[in-house]
């Protein structure tokens, strides 16, 4: 994309525009007729193309030569020339895309000034385009626990692949991150990756932001899925899309070809569908809130995004990348955690799972005093007050219970929380309590603590409680 197309049926034209363009410093290529010139679309897009709208033996016109340019290559801006012009014409080739519209004969000044505002436009779309990819590019999946693991394997085997991926987890496991992985290491990474949030948008506008719109004194309007084209559109939490616009958003997914709100001509994309949602869409089926031939079609391959309370291991090494983050980001301090400070850490509930440790991380730089180590005392601690004096304070359920049972429900809940800090290895466990092995494994069969596999990882729960759900 660093030449300039010029398609006009006389030939003194195009050499003449040629010529006056290289002398400008621009590389050219001609084309007689539509047939040579989407060959040479073909073969490679053009920096700007400019296009008389009639041309003699061809098989298309200049606006549909416009058309299926501005489909298949909407980032290439178009000037019409043409000998016949009237403001019907003009009209019709701004609401297709075309950039501008000039008359034969033309002013040769007049002809740079639009073909250098619209390269100009044509090189600010691109540089945007690239920072937005930039932004939305590889996806650093960080972990070592084995739920991790297990997830990126997942990913690995559809990244190759062009099918529809529904990511499923309550909200804050990183399901965009998942899904951007995807797309960065699949064979559409260097085309687009674009987000639709559809809790955020206003379901009366959803279907203008998602199919865009044509109107007569605005042309055409792109929507999320034309910019998506030949790459990749991610329907975030895709159960908070409206019914009415689930049904057609079905139908793209079969035809691969939608219409523009106002418009009449059929737009053809290719796209891959990733999906998230913290819903049970089972549930939102039952409930007549999603279509379930569109819950079919979306969940060809389903993978959960396990929480962060299912990769505890993990908690130390997303927190230190955080750190660095933000100190490459913001010129936050680049502190240290204390051993005291991880284990409180990986002890700790996390409703809002990875997204809330970030901005625990980020709280605790830009509120902490100076660049020393993060203690566990910078650390909140919701459930246990600490007097002066270092007494800790009782829960009212544990203060009310007899010794014997208080301390059986310390020891299950300490036992349980440090099992699963450690990914389920008893080993690491029995290392960190102080215990032998062997003793820790009777202690917890007689606290009635087992473990089993979930998510990749061994999790511990209590055997009674699990039998009862």
């Amino acid at each position: 994309m660093s030449d300039i197309l010029i398609v006009d049926d006389e030939r003194d034209i195009r050499e003449l525009i040629s010529d006056i363009l290289e002398d400008e410093g621009f590389a050219t290529r001609k084309a007689a007729n539509s047939e040579e010139c989407m060959a040479e679309i073909g073969q490679e897009p053009p920096a700007l193309l400019i296009l008389d709208i009639w041309l003699k033996d061809s098989q298309m016109d200049g606006i549909d030569i416009l058309k299926t340019v501005k489909r298949d290559n909407p980032e290439v801006p178009v000037v019409i020339i043409s000998g016949h012009g009237n403001i019907e014409i003009a009209v019709a080739a701004i609401k297709q895309g075309a950039y501008d519209f000039i008359e034969k004969p033309f002013n040769i000044d007049q002809l740079m000034v639009v073909i250098r505002r619209a390269m100009e436009t044509s090189r600010l779309r691109r540089e945007n385009t690239d920072l937005r990819r930039k932004e939305t590019g590889a996806a650093e999946m960080i972990g070592n626990s084995a739920a991790f693991r297990a997830l990126v394997a997942q990913l690995d085997k559809v990244t190759k692949s062009n099918g529809r991926v529904m990511l499923t987890g309550p909200a804050g496991v990183g399901k965009d991150i998942a899904a951007r992985y995807i797309h960065s290491n699949s064979a559409r990474a260097s085309a687009p990756f674009v987000t639709v949030n559809c809790a955020s948008i206003e379901p009366e506008r959803m279907e203008e932001v998602l199919f865009g719109r044509e109107t007569a004194d605005r042309g055409v309007e792109p929507g999320l899925l034309e910019q998506a084209h030949g790459g990749v559109v991610f329907f975030d939490e895709v159960a908070d899309m409206p019914l009415g616009t689930q049904s057609k958003i079905l139908r793209v997914l079969v035809d691969q070809q939608f219409q523009r709100v106002g418009g009449s001509e059929n737009v053809r994309v290719d796209l891959r569908v990733i999906s998230s949602t913290n819903k049970a869409l089972e549930a939102e089926i039952e409930a007549d809130r999603f279509r379930q031939e569109l819950y079919h079609r979306l969940n060809v391959v389903p993978i959960a995004v396990p929480t962060l309370a299912d990769r505890r291991e993990d908690i130390p090494v997303l927190a230190e990348h955080f750190i660095r983050s933000f100190n490459e980001a913001q010129g936050l301090p680049l502190r240290e955690l204390t051993d005291e400070a991880v284990a409180l850490m990986q002890t700790m509930m996390w409703p809002g799972n990875v997204r809330q440790l970030k901005n625990l991380v980020e709280r605790i730089l830009i509120l902490g005093d100076g660049n020393g180590p993060i203690e566990a005392r910078d650390l909140p601690r919701e459930e246990e007050k600490v007097e002066d004096e270092g007494r800790v304070v009782l829960s009212g359920a544990l203060a009310t219970l007899p010794l014997r049972e208080a301390r059986e429900a310390f020891e299950r809940e300490y036992l349980l929380t440090q099992i699963n800090r450690f990914g389920g290895n008893i080993s690491r466990t029995a290392s960190f309590v102080g215990m032998e092995r062997s003793a820790l494994h009777r202690k917890l069969k007689s606290l009635g603590v087992v473990t089993s596999n979930k998510a990749g990882a061994r999790v511990a729960y209590v055997e009674q409680e699990e039998d009862m759900v």
